[in-house]
């Protein structure tokens, strides 16, 4: 029992890690972030369902077709809900990205249904036999596709010309502009790949649970409480932490069961940041005056 907690809460920690690094890429590029980084989710499984489920396409079509329409969903939302309001020093970008999340669940509500429905996935829908406890394929590709994830993106921040733009608009946005950097079309890249980010999560987290319009609220929730938890700023603290917050939610939930687990990881992160306001590996931010 406790090892299949510890597997399926590495494997949810994964993905909460996933999509709190959405929140970090916004974040460190802009100061801003996606509070509609859960519907991005949720549209990730709804859409990944529709084109191979519903369509029969491919799976790797259905997965290229869906990614895209992540990265315009994050494009729309960067250009309509957060820079009107950004570039004239306004903090109404959280209430409109809220609000544009809730629109997009409402949209999704009417056309897709409210009705949960199964993804099941042949190529994945296999249990397997680990330390003597059955666990779900599944559960094991989450973790591997995470890491490889984070792999690429630290390669790219360190070794890409993308990355080399990236480091030097998240270290002075204005030295960068003068320096011929398009800053506006990097803060926008930095949402396309946020919204990426959460589609892959939904496409992965799609076979475990059931795919409904209302999935990615709650997900987006823990999602930023972990990217606060880790320190928003820190790549490396917001993966640790998305791991110990699966951790701690399936050992809850195996010990005491799952009624218990939403308030006392909440109250977790809660005690956490009383602790360590800038997060359990954050740093004080020194600012220059």
């Amino acid at each position: 029992m406790i090892t299949a907690s510890i597997i399926s809460g590495l494997s949810m920690g994964s993905m909460y890690a996933l999509l709190a690094l959405g929140f970090h890429i916004t974040f460190i590029v802009s100061r801003t972030v996606n509070f509609a980084q859960g519907s991005a989710m949720m549209v990730g499984a709804v859409l990944g369902y529709t084109f191979s489920i519903t369509l029969g396409l491919p799976w790797l079509v259905a997965a290229f077709l869906t990614l895209a329409t992540c990265a315009v969903y994050g494009l729309v939302i960067e250009r309509f809900l957060v820079r009107p309001f950004h570039s004239r020093g306004s903090e109404a970008w959280l209430m409109a990205t809220v609000a544009g999340g809730l629109l997009m669940d409402n949209i999704v509500m009417f056309t897709f249904g409210k009705e949960p429905r199964r993804f099941t996935l042949e190529a994945v829908d296999h249990r397997l036999e680990l330390f003597g406890t059955g666990v779900d394929l599944m559960q094991l590709i989450i973790p591997a596709v995470v890491a490889a994830i984070v792999l690429v993106l630290v390669l790219t921040r360190r070794y890409t010309r993308l990355g080399k733009v990236l480091d030097a608009t998240v270290q002075n946005p204005t030295a960068a502009r003068m320096m011929g950097i398009h800053v506006n079309r990097v803060v926008a890249i930095s949402f396309a790949v946020s919204t990426v980010f959460a589609g892959i999560a939904g496409l992965l987290i799609a076979p475990l649970v059931s795919v409904h319009s209302e999935m990615g609220m709650l997900f987006g929730l823990k999602a930023f409480a972990v990217a606060i938890l880790g320190g928003i700023a820190s790549a490396n603290g917001v993966v640790l932490a998305g791991l110990l917050f699966g951790l701690a939610e399936a050992l809850i939930i195996v010990n005491l069961g799952s009624t218990l687990a939403q308030i006392l990881t909440f109250s977790l992160v809660i005690v956490a940041l009383a602790i360590r306001p800038n997060g359990l590996f954050g740093s004080k931010t020194l600012v220059k005056v």
